[in-house]
């Protein structure tokens, strides 16, 4: 196994996590595990070889309830986290970030990013 991956992560409900090699193969590409410890244990098993990671920068939305918003703050913090307790360096990226570097600006269709992701 190439020993300098690259980690992305979208924290999102329905979101996952990506570990790509130094060529941009992709070597990991599943939907986010169930439980916090699952997201550690995944995290660790890779943890020797991931060089930097990538992490969605989200928020709360309008119109977003409380208990939402504060569960998927919860899930936020609890992956990075993951990355400090794993000694993995990361940046949060913001979704215009991304999505521009990829050619695929969703302009609130998700469809879009994901059609280009896969």
């Amino acid at each position: 196994m190439d020993r300098n991956l690259w980690m992305g992560i979208d924290p999102g409900q329905s979101g996952g996590i990506a570990l790509l090699d130094t060529g941009g193969a992709v070597v990991l590409a599943e939907k986010m595990p169930a439980t916090e410890k699952d997201v550690s244990d995944l995290i660790y098993e890779f943890a020797p070889c991931i060089r930097m990671g990538a992490i969605e920068q989200v928020h709360s939305m309008p119109k977003q309830g409380v208990a939402s918003s504060f569960k998927f703050g919860v899930n936020y913090g609890g992956l990075r986290m993951a990355l400090v307790a794993h000694e993995i360096p990361f940046e949060a990226i913001t979704p215009q970030t991304w999505q521009k570097a990829m050619g695929c600006m969703s302009r609130g269709d998700k469809n879009r990013t994901k059609a280009r992701a896969q």
